[in-house]
């Protein structure tokens, strides 16, 4: 064995300790002080030791070389002997910063954590009901699951339709399974005679119902819960009011594009728009969040004159498995077997989010036999010229520096395809690689995970509605700064 192989196996080893000793204070800070840790917008919660590793090799896509672990795992530990209430960290930003400034460790986050030293978390605890336990249902059962520690939210229950006989037990197994995100981590005790699922600790009541009027919650102790509507099938102001009439009940929120006057939340976008006497919203479509970050950020910096959407759209349940009638135009046709051309309104959908795009786009969609994550292309002509490099890099800085750095993420992988993005928190992903421009004609190519990334945005939207405001670190400016960076490919 070469000193060269010998010193990349000690190399590989003392990631490997650093990411052992990491993993533990990654969970208790989440538990016990309801603190997030991040990586460049990388959750580290659950993370397993190669993927911590991973993680920080990933930083290469933003440093131009690898964060040391090491470094990271000495500023946890200082974050664990501080008094944190909640708060989500991003340790590459926060490191970054610490290196600029050249303080001790603990001095720089005493004082970059001051507001957060010593408080706690809200005394009340929100109740949240998901009516509906289909795809989306599932995935936020599974979020809130996890973000069981002390976030402010609590899942109570789900309302679904009585599907025949074991009927809990099948519901419960598709919690645990899952064809597209993998099995759920922890474990799942049901309880067929009360109807509850007990999931790692969260009690969650099955209630059967088929009018969202006449469902008594607090007869179950759930009481001003927020109800998150996954059916679609009301998604006018009349029909969601239903679920305001049942007791315990005090707010909707609509995980489809609503109807007439309701609000269509864009988190990161339009989120300031919620008010305390809101009682019914709509967090949009999946691809009105994928987009509609991107389009304003592109906005805000060039300008965008006008465009056409085109989304490459992984088939839905509403699509039939083999040829049969269907209301709806194509749709009837074997979603595993063919493209089908259909419409969407999600471009149009932008305005109601952003409304200085307002009648500026157009919009198309393709669905095509793939389960899970789409694409949308976004083909702009904008105020000003740009060049390829200018406009990654303003990007990739959005995905990093900005407000809108939960929803928007930037990749330039040349080996990148749509399951590689099975899982994105994010609600919109820029392939760099892909990008076109053409002087004041762009074309720019977003991947998004078309559940989950979704799901992520419904859950920020709840989490604003509940009052709970959980600050960020290090904090950034409205502005986005501007970088003058070569081209680059990020690790795979």
């Amino acid at each position: 064995m070469t000193e060269a192989t010998t010193a990349r196996l000690d190399e590989w080893a003392k990631k490997q300790t650093a990411a052992e000793d990491l993993i533990p204070l990654v969970g208790r800070l989440y538990r016990n002080n309801d603190v997030l840790l991040t990586l460049f917008g990388r959750s580290l919660q659950g993370k397993s030791v190669t993927g911590m590793i991973k993680a920080h090799r990933y930083a290469r896509h933003f440093l131009g070389e690898e964060l040391d672990i090491e470094t990271t795992l000495e500023v946890v530990r200082a974050l664990a002997d501080l008094d944190l209430g909640p708060a989500r960290i991003d340790l590459g930003r926060l490191i970054v910063k610490l290196n600029e400034q050249s303080a001790p460790t603990a001095e720089f986050l005493a004082a970059e954590l001051d507001s957060v030293i010593g408080s706690d978390s809200e005394d009340g605890v929100r109740d949240v009901v998901l009516y509906g336990f289909g795809r989306i249902g599932r995935l936020l059962a599974r979020i809130l699951i996890d973000r069981a520690g002390g976030t402010g939210m609590r899942l109570r229950a789900i309302v679904v339709r009585k599907g025949g006989e074991n009927d809990i037990v099948k519901r419960a197994s598709l919690l645990r399974r899952d064809s597209v995100h993998g099995k759920f981590d922890g474990s799942i005790v049901v309880d067929e005679e009360n109807s509850t699922i007990l999931a790692n600790g969260t009690l969650i009541q099955v209630i059967y119902s088929d009018d969202p009027s006449q469902v008594d919650y607090t007869a179950y102790g759930i009481n001003d819960a927020i109800i998150v509507d996954n059916t679609g099938k009301w998604r006018d102001e009349e029909g969601l009011s239903k679920h305001l009439q049942s007791k315990g009940a005090s707010k909707v929120l609509l995980t489809a594009p609503g109807k007439g006057d309701i609000k269509n939340i864009v988190f990161g976008v339009n989120d300031s728009d919620i008010t305390d006497a809101d009682t019914i919203l709509s967090a949009a479509s999946c691809t009105t969040n994928a987009i509609t970050p991107v389009l304003k950020a592109l906005n805000d910096r060039f300008g965008v004159r006008n465009g056409h959407v085109e989304t490459v759209h992984s088939f839905t349940n509403d699509q039939n498995l083999i040829d049969n009638f269907h209301k709806g135009s194509r749709r009837g046709r074997a979603a595993g077997l063919n493209m089908v051309l259909t419409e969407t309104g999600a471009a149009k959908a932008v305005a109601k989010a952003l409304p200085e795009l307002k009648g500026k786009l157009s919009g198309n969609a393709i669905r095509v036999p793939t389960p899970n994550v789409s694409m949308a292309i976004l083909n702009l002509n904008l105020e000003s010229a740009t060049t390829v490099d200018e406009l990654n890099a303003f990007l990739r800085e959005t995905s990093m520096n900005s407000p809108l750095r939960n929803q928007v993420d930037y990749v330039a992988s040349p080996e990148l395809v749509s399951t590689d993005l099975v899982g994105s928190k994010r609600a919109g992903v820029v392939d760099g690689l892909a990008t076109i421009v053409d002087e004041d004609r762009v074309v720019v190519y977003v991947w998004y995970d078309n559940e989950f990334g979704y799901s992520c945005q419904v859950i920020r939207c709840v989490a604003e509605m509940a009052d709970i405001d959980t600050p960020a670190f290090p904090e950034v400016t409205e502005a986005v700064v501007e970088t003058e960076v070569e081209p680059e490919v990020a690790p795979v």
